[in-house]
This record gives structure tokens, sequence and C-alpha cells, in this order.
């Protein structure tokens, strides 16, 4: 924040407002760039850096000009091609940011802080959901599953990080396509390498089944009876068509100024 402050003090006046756009996305949305790919920033300090870009984009140097502000700031964020001026949403920037530590975890990279919290926390056929634990900086970054969950698909091997009803798996959320069977399901996050090593599924549920769940259950068998697993790491994927992570696609799928498939609107 210290340095956002001395860069605007230093601020030209001379600078006309193409060069305070260019200024703005390139000087002071990237100074907080290095510590938002490891932490979450507190929303007070955003919103102090935000009134810093707010000034050097229409109030030049001065911090104490009075002077109105020419756009709203949320119309500054939207795409050119949506009118806006490209300005980066710094929380949103944020969160696509993080969602790289979700990428490497549920890819189980090998990387010590890796390793250490699958040890940890998630050894007995465990599943990370939205109730953290672990340290803090563990827990902000498990408060973005869902985002995550809503960008990623798995492409199953061993199955190991993949939820049987939450995660999408062979392009469906089994949550969602079988509700009637999910209501009756007693683990709510079963582990999908789980369910084949069960020989009853019907353990699972609670017994009896409606007419129409257990219609639903046949279905679902038969989709389990076509799983292959093996020893390899499941690969999860993304709606760019890619393995590969990239926080750049992330943050135009969290603003939601890009083209998403149907099969990824589940949240």
């Amino acid at each position: 924040m210290s340095r956002c402050e001395q860069r605007l003090v230093n601020t030209s006046i001379f600078l006309s407002q193409a060069g305070r756009l260019q200024l703005t996305n390139a000087v002071f949305s990237a100074l907080p760039t290095f510590f938002m790919c490891t932490f979450k920033l507190p929303k007070t300090m955003l919103k102090q850096i935000d009134k810093f870009r707010k000034y050097c984009l229409w109030r030049g140097a001065d911090l104490n000009a009075k002077s109105p502000l020419k756009a709203a700031w949320h119309m500054v964020y939207l795409p050119k091609s949506e009118g806006g001026l490209g300005v980066i949403n710094l929380l949103t920037q944020n969160e696509a940011l993080l969602l790289k530590n979700l990428h490497k975890f549920f890819n189980r990279l090998d990387i010590p802080w890796v390793h250490l919290i699958w040890e940890k926390h998630f050894q007995n056929d465990k599943l990370p959901n939205n109730i953290g634990k672990g340290s803090f900086w563990w827990r902000d970054n498990i408060k973005l599953l869902d985002k995550f969950k809503g960008i990623a698909s798995v492409n199953l091997s061993d199955g190991r990080t993949c939820s049987l009803w939450w995660d999408i798996w062979e392009g469906q959320v089994c949550a969602q396509v079988y509700p009637e069977l999910f209501s009756f399901a007693k683990m709510k996050h079963l582990l999908l390498q789980k369910i084949l090593s069960i020989t009853s599924i019907e353990q699972l549920f609670h017994l009896p089944l409606s007419s129409e769940a257990y219609s639903q259950l046949l279905l679902l068998c038969d989709k389990l009876d076509g799983l292959h697993l093996n020893s390899d790491q499941d690969i999860w994927t993304y709606i760019w068509g890619s393995p590969l992570f990239s926080s750049s696609r992330a943050y135009k799928h969290l603003t939601g100024y890009t083209t998403v498939p149907s099969t990824y609107m589940w949240l």
C-alpha cells in the first residue's frame, strides 16, 4: 500500500487520460500481484489500493482532490469489448491466482506442501469441503473450492481425488443427474475410489428406496460398471480444454465475460 501511495504522489499531472489508464493497469494493478499469488488479501487493503487506482485514473496525484469520478468503478472493470476500460478487479484476480494452489493440490504435484496437506488432513478416504481445516492459508484456499470445481473436471485414473456426487466426471455431476437417489445417500461426500471397492452398493443408501431412486440407482450402477480405474493419478482439466491451469483464463471465467459450456453451469 505504501508503494502504491508513493507511485501515486510521483504521477505526472501532464499524463493524458490514456496514459493514466495505462499507468493504472501496468503499475497499480500489478504491484500487489506477487502477494496475491500466495495470500488472500483483506478487503480493506484491496479497497485502499482501489482508492489509489481511482485517484490515478480520474484525479491525478492530488490526494485531496474532490473532483467527481467520471464513471462508476464497477463499469471500469468491464472489458473494453463490453464498454469498460479493462481495469483488473483485484478481488477476482486474487481468487484466480489462488486457484492455482487448488490445481496443484488436486493434481497431487510433487511439492512438499501438497504432500503435507494430503497426509495431514485427507488420508482416510476424505476430500476437502467448504468446512476448512488446517492453517489460515489453506482455509483461505479451500474457500475457493466451489469456484475451482465450477471450471474443472476430472479425467479419472485412480479416482482418489474425485467425489462421487459433486465433481464433474464422465461429463456429469451425479448429485444433479440422480437427485432422487442422492436424497437417500448416507454419505454426501463419498470418494469415487472407495465406492468401487464396496461389495454391495445398497449399503450406501437409506432403504427402502423409492421407485424413481431405484431406477436411478440402476443407471448409476451401469455407469460405475463402465469405469476402469488404474494406479495413475487423476488429471484435472479445465473448461478451456487443457489440463494446464491459466490464471488469466480463470479470471475471465470468474468475471463471467466468456462463454461457459452448459456442462459446467452446475454451480
